[in-house]
């Protein structure tokens, strides 16, 4: 590993709790693909897979800022360990439900108990963010190394999802899946040492982090970033079961994240000057045009090769994101702050994945790359309509921007 990943972890307790995270965020590349699988394997309806995973998206998206709120203030031991236990308990409800074949009201229910569940990401970068506060460039390099690991999870994860669910029985990767959160969230949270302090809530007077106009844009546009990352999932199945090979798209979706991953790996390892907010402008434009090869594709292999190019722009964004999250929001709701786009991510997974299986119902799976070319488009024009609100932001919130680092100085106001 380059030096300045090995400088990071050389910190006390950061590769225990960067791993336990790895482990606990698993299920957000396995769970929804997985349901759609599952579903898919037991009843041959790709409307009801996606409007499932559409379920599960929506509910993680409203518990989620509800959560990272009740984190920041009573401390991630004490809120993550009960709401994991709902989840799980909803996971075991709607393997039972679709096994039996109970009605569907059963499946839509279950898959919003599912949802009640942590942004791990989020708690391992608030983890980051008290041992290096203070030190912008340790912080991006960190925030950089959590987005290969984010990467690697959507790897790893679709591969293990899909594969288990077509080659063992149906109910197999949702079923590890949660195995998975519940190992990763127990092991993060009985690392105390490292747990970020809670700030009780009269630190919170200002309400809510999204208040912040900076921080509406992001999520606005991750919201149509997150209906890109949703629907090409979707019809990747579609696609990959149309040409005869419905296990190969895991592999597929693998090349999709490992381009992003790589990109991701580069990028920490570059202190880049320049304007954030312009760069993430430019990086949000570049998956836009990069759905335009999508809708072109007419085998296996050059559907590969075109998202392998699409995800080289993932990672370096998301990482831009994260930095200017921390400009917008204090100290006291930076869990929040950065659960709010996660939140617009999962908000579009939910509207691309629900659109995505209606289309494909309806069309084919070709056809269905048509939304994420869509979805593409609406996040470019959210950037450039939004960029005169994060350029200022600076002034409206007393943030100081060093054009010499990517991630700029703690939000102190």
């Amino acid at each position: 590993m380059s030096s300045p990943y090995s400088a990071i972890f050389a910190a006390p307790g950061a590769k225990g709790f960067s791993a336990a995270g790895f482990f606990g965020r698993l299920p957000l590349s396995m769970m929804g693909i997985g349901i759609v699988t599952m579903v898919s394997q037991l009843t041959g309806r790709y409307g009801l897979a996606g409007a499932l995973s559409a379920t599960l998206a929506l509910a993680a998206a409203v518990c989620g800022p509800q959560i990272s709120r009740l984190v920041d203030r009573l401390g991630q031991r004490r809120v993550l360990r009960p709401v994991t236990a709902v989840s799980l308990v909803s996971v075991a409800g709607l393997l039972v439900s679709a096994h039996e074949r109970w009605p569907d009201w059963t499946l839509f229910l279950f898959s919003a108990g599912v949802g009640c569940v942590p942004s791990v990401g989020s708690m391992v970068r608030a983890r980051w963010a008290a041992i290096y506060t203070g030190s912008p460039r340790e912080l991006h390099t960190a925030y950089s190394a959590e987005s290969v690991i984010d990467e690697v999870v959507f790897i790893v994860g679709p591969i293990l999802s899909i594969g288990l669910s077509t080659a063992w029985f149906p109910e197999s990767g949702p079923l590890l899946a949660a195995c998975f959160l519940g190992a990763g969230v127990y092991w993060l949270t009985a690392q105390r040492a490292t747990e970020p302090r809670p700030h009780p809530r009269t630190e919170h007077s200002g309400g809510s982090a999204l208040k912040s106009p900076g921080l509406q844009v992001l999520v606005g546009v991750f919201v149509a970033t997150g209906a890109i990352f949703g629907s090409v999932e979707v019809v990747t199945v579609a696609f990959a079961e149309e040409q005869g090979h419905k296990a190969a798209s895991s592999l597929v979706l693998a090349v999709y994240a490992l381009g992003s991953c790589l990109a991701g790996a580069v990028f920490g390892l570059l202190h880049l000057k320049g304007e954030p907010a312009r760069r993430w402008v430019l990086g949000v434009c570049a998956m836009a045009v990069s759905m335009i090869p999508l809708q072109l594709v007419g085998n296996l292999p050059f559907l590969a090769v075109a998202l392998f190019v699409a995800g080289l722009s993932i990672a370096p964004t998301m990482v831009t994101t994260m930095a200017l999250v921390e400009q917008y929001v204090p100290r006291a709701q930076l869990t929040e702050g950065m659960s709010w786009t996660s939140t617009g991510l999962a908000v579009g997974v939910a509207l691309g994945s629900s659109a995505a299986g209606w289309a494909v119902d309806a069309a084919g799976a070709a056809a269905g790359y048509a939304v994420p070319g869509a979805a593409g488009a609406l996040a470019a024009a959210g950037a450039f309509l939004g960029y005169r609100r994060l350029r200022p932001a600076s002034e409206r919130v007393g943030v100081r921007i060093d054009d010499g680092d990517d991630t700029g100085e703690q939000c102190m106001a």
